[in-house]
């Protein structure tokens, strides 16, 4: 499952990844984000939680990567990534350097409260 909301007045974008994800969820979710960036201005904060993953969908690497080119695109300032288990990391720092032309501050956090210490919440 995918989930993405937004909290306008602190300029967030909270993308999490829940359970098991597949490559048709993610893709389906673009245009949710899509909607969503419109609302938030450049420089805003990317919040990214894999937290609830139980695994990911091989095929699912090339849509994370155009949703994180979307993301760059509208200007995203930071992003703090909940990755609790570095072995279910998919390589996000490798999708980084090719998905994040504009480089953000990324940060890795290990839970949800060292997450909003990173974004200054």
């Amino acid at each position: 499952m995918f989930l993405a909301t937004t909290n306008k007045a602190k300029q967030l974008l909270y993308v999490s990844y829940i359970q098991r994800v597949s490559s048709e969820e993610i893709k389906r979710a673009q245009d949710d984000v899509k909607a969503l960036l419109a609302d938030l201005s450049p420089g805003f904060r990317l919040l990214v939680d894999f937290s609830q993953v139980e695994s990911i969908d091989l095929d699912s690497t090339p849509e994370i990567g155009r949703l994180m080119e979307l993301i760059d695109q509208n200007g995203v300032g930071t992003v703090v990534r909940v990755i609790p288990d570095p072995d279910k990391d998919i390589g996000m720092n490798i999708l980084t350097v090719f998905h994040y032309p504009h480089h953000p501050r990324v940060v890795t956090s290990k839970n949800l409260m060292e997450a909003m210490r990173g974004l200054g919440l």
